[in-house]
């Protein structure tokens, strides 16, 4: 349920299943033939532990992962809920199509959720929540809509994450804890106020932990993080993780098209023919010459 300073705290399970409600976690410490092999127990892991004399336990063995994480590390894993505001900060679509390129990498399913929804009333111009909408629900992604202070999207989310290990994550600031804490009452994580002179929150969440939602689920509180790098991601894998591309390029006259200069490639053609957004095909291109930047410093 928790990592912390060398210590696993573990919830027994029941029928296959956590058990629900009170009973504190067994605090333990990990095997030390775990460090010999560079293994490190995970929050969302599944493990078979001991009893010690003191009361605590100890980690005999990691069970297979179905998913993992490297940043933030969580195991087993089903769901990823990516937060962005719409207002304080700004939408960044740069920045989701960043985390949605990690998300698809890992093989997760994944909802973009919009918070501070009760900002737009305040605002002008472009309307994001439109945006984002006809954009990534086109593509296949489900969008729900939320504002803490006005509790709207709770039960739509509350709904979607039962049974599952989710994984909140987006940029510092939008809202995740306050979302966690209207899902989870009595939660009262700490919250934090927006540098309106940086622009972004500042970090509120020191450590992983899965908190157990009262629908049934589990939901990782992550650090929240405004950067990511590609060093995981080969370069040849990009394009797999923008989801409206695969079943184009499968039509690509050159085989490994990177979608970029080659003759009869078929993503660019639906480009051109506004069959894919031009924002998407936009942020392609950038994040491959990030890779191919880094890939030649490294």
């Amino acid at each position: 349920m928790k990592a912390l300073s060398g210590y696993y705290y573990v919830k027994p399970l029941e029928n296959g299943m956590a058990a629900s409600g009170g009973g504190d976690a067994i605090q333990c410490r990990a095997r030390g033939i775990f460090k010999k092999k560079g293994v490190t127990p995970l929050v969302g892991d599944h493990i078979r532990y001991s009893h010690t004399e003191n009361g605590e336990g100890v980690v005999d063995e990691i069970l297979p992962r179905r998913s993992e994480l490297i940043r933030p590390p969580v195991a087993n894993v089903d769901l990823a809920v990516l937060v962005f505001s719409v207002r304080e900060p700004d939408l960044n679509l740069q920045l989701l199509d960043k985390f949605l390129v990690h998300i698809e990498h890992a093989g997760l399913d994944t909802v973009i959720c919009l918070t501070k929804q009760d900002l737009l009333a305040e605002a002008k111009g472009e309307d994001p929540v439109a945006l984002v909408q006809s954009l990534y629900e086109n593509i296949g992604y489900q969008v729900i809509v939320s504002s803490s202070r006005l509790g709207l999207g709770t039960e739509l989310l509350t709904e979607r994450l039962k049974g599952q290990i989710s994984v909140f994550s987006g940029q510092s600031g939008v809202g995740k804890s306050s979302l966690l804490n209207r899902l989870v009452p009595g939660l009262e994580l700490e919250t934090s106020a927006i540098s309106m002179k940086l622009g972004r929150g500042k970090h509120t969440t020191r450590h992983v932990e899965l908190i157990e939602l009262p629908g049934g689920g589990f939901v990782a509180d992550t650090p929240g993080f405004s950067q990511l790098d590609f060093l995981e991601l080969g370069v040849e894998e990009l394009s797999t993780c923008f989801r409206e591309f695969a079943s184009l390029a499968e039509g690509c006259k050159f085989r490994g098209c990177s979608h970029t200069h080659e003759p009869g490639c078929k993503v660019r053609e639906a480009v051109e023919n506004g069959h894919i957004a031009a924002s998407r095909y936009e942020h392609y291109v950038q994040f491959l010459t990030e890779m191919k930047d880094k890939k030649r410093r490294y």
